[in-house]
């Protein structure tokens, strides 16, 4: 997904991955077969390096990311720096459900629309939105995060404000508290839906159509 997002980046210059897993045996390996050989192919193309974490002195790790961010960002720390993500369901849309924004730090904004092939109520595709946009997140490796929604139940639900009655609104609730539990940090809170950046996308993109 990165690879694919920042393909001008990757095309013109040597990328380093620094990990604690072998993701080079992984990708390397000649036996792969699936996903993984797919993922193969389409990464052979660009110089990737993956170089293990023990490799680096944890100061030498820490000098470079801050000689890097103080070049390319105007925020020197970006270890506590926080995603927004918007999201906003709705049956009333002709072939819309789920509509996610994610804004990142240094301003990028990341637009997505989730089909609903199924008879659902506002508060399901409330929660649809909601649970894909948190795995949106976690796959682009976002740690912290707040999350704005316009349905107020929804938002009183997930933070125990609110009980839920049906079992299908409680396994949602359910699924949504497992996510937050990946991040190191997320915030959630209602936002009236003319502030919501999740909204405004559905309806620019009905203009569109």
């Amino acid at each position: 997904m990165v690879a694919r997002k920042l393909l001008h980046y990757f095309t013109d210059h040597e990328v380093m991955v620094f990990t604690s897993y072998s993701l080079e045996d992984i990708v390397h390996n000649r036996d792969a077969a699936g996903q993984i050989s797919k993922w193969a192919l389409e990464l052979m193309g660009h110089d990737i390096r993956y170089i293990p974490y023990t490799t680096i002195k944890s100061q030498a790790f820490t000098d470079f990311v801050a000689e890097w961010v103080e070049v390319q960002l105007p925020t020197p720390d970006v270890t506590h720096e926080y995603w927004t993500m918007y999201f906003d369901g709705s049956v009333m849309a002709p072939g819309l459900g789920a509509r996610v924004v994610l804004n990142s730090p240094d301003g990028s904004r990341l637009c997505y629309v989730i089909h609903l092939h199924f008879l659902a109520s506002n508060n399901v595709a409330e929660y649809k939105a909601l649970i894909n946009g948190l795995r949106i997140a976690i796959e682009l490796g976002t740690i912290r995060l707040y999350v704005r929604g316009d349905l107020e139940l929804v938002v009183d639900q997930v933070m125990k404000e609110s009980s839920y009655k049906s079992p299908l609104m409680a396994a949602y609730y359910q699924e949504v508290r497992k996510l937050k539990d990946k991040f190191q940090g997320i915030e959630l809170h209602h936002v009236p839906q003319k502030d919501n950046d999740a909204a405004d996308f559905v309806t620019k993109l009905a203009v569109r159509r």
